[in-house]
């Protein structure tokens, strides 16, 4: 079975702070997210500019993906909900991914 992906493309609000959404994301992932079914491991990129940031969750399967990010709506918890509020929720692009090759 192929690994699932979770992409997000987004942009942080205007008055955030880069260090702090960073260190919101590490409470989240040690915090929730890598202890859902299936983890397998989470990138963060920037854009050269600055301006745009992508979420990569890989999971080992598109059945974990998907099971991830119903609960993730459903029920966010205090660590997500701090992880959100950096983001400008209006500029997030999500797109699902299968893993075809892993070199």
């Amino acid at each position: 079975m192929n690994k699932g992906v979770f992409y997000c493309e987004f942009k942080l609000k205007k008055d955030a702070s880069v260090v702090d959404f960073l260190a919101a994301s590490r409470e989240l992932r040690d915090g929730h997210i890598s202890k859902q079914k299936g983890y397998v491991s989470w990138q963060q990129l920037q854009s050269e500019d600055g301006a745009t940031w992508v979420d990569i969750l890989t999971f080992e399967s598109m059945v974990d993906v998907k099971a991830f990010e119903v609960n993730a709506a459903a029920n966010p918890n205090e660590l997500a909900l701090k992880f959100y509020s950096f983001i400008n929720m209006m500029s997030c692009k999500v797109r699902y991914f299968t893993v075809e090759v892993d070199h």
